[in-house]
């Protein structure tokens, strides 16, 4: 198996115990992460998202399989299950993720799923009507940007 095979493993198994430390030990120190929803994270803003994430998916579940590493770049497919706190509804996302690795350690990662799709899901009705819309799809950008805003700045107080 090749290392950053073996190191995407670690990454995911880490996120199905909820291991928030044991993934941000995956990650460079001037990593990067998007997705369609946290489209622009760095450095320590990407393991805050996930601790924050893995704390707050108590249901949370996920699949995952490692489509391929190498070198310099890799691919998982995963699949997260769990119920969004805001609405109380099941959401099952499905998700492509492209990396590329730097001396061993995630630098870039990037997550790929359909927005609308999750909307759907999450938001009943109004993600059915208006999840398409930009304005709505910002407006969940911007909660989540927000949530993670409050959460680094928690944290901070804490001094973890």
């Amino acid at each position: 198996m090749h290392p950053n095979h073996a190191l995407l493993h670690k990454f995911y198994s880490s996120f199905q115990k909820r291991d928030a430390a044991g993934m941000a030990e995956c990650y460079h120190a001037d990593a990067d992460f998007s997705d369609p929803v946290f489209t622009a994270l760095a450095g320590q803003k990407v393991k805050h998202m996930w601790g924050m994430l893995c704390e707050r998916g108590k249901d949370l579940t996920l699949e995952f399989r490692v489509l391929g590493a190498d070198d310099s770049r890799g691919a998982v497919h995963w699949e997260a299950h769990y119920t969004f706190s805001a609405t109380g509804r099941k959401v099952i996302n499905v998700i492509d993720a492209e990396f590329e690795f730097s001396n061993g350690t995630i630098l870039h990662h990037r997550d790929r799923f359909d927005l609308w799709r999750w909307s759907r899901m999450a938001l009943g009705v109004k993600g059915i009507l208006l999840g398409w819309l930009p304005l709505v799809q910002n407006a969940i950008r911007a909660r989540a940007a927000r949530g993670l805003a409050d959460y680094i700045a928690v944290k901070g107080q804490r001094g973890q």
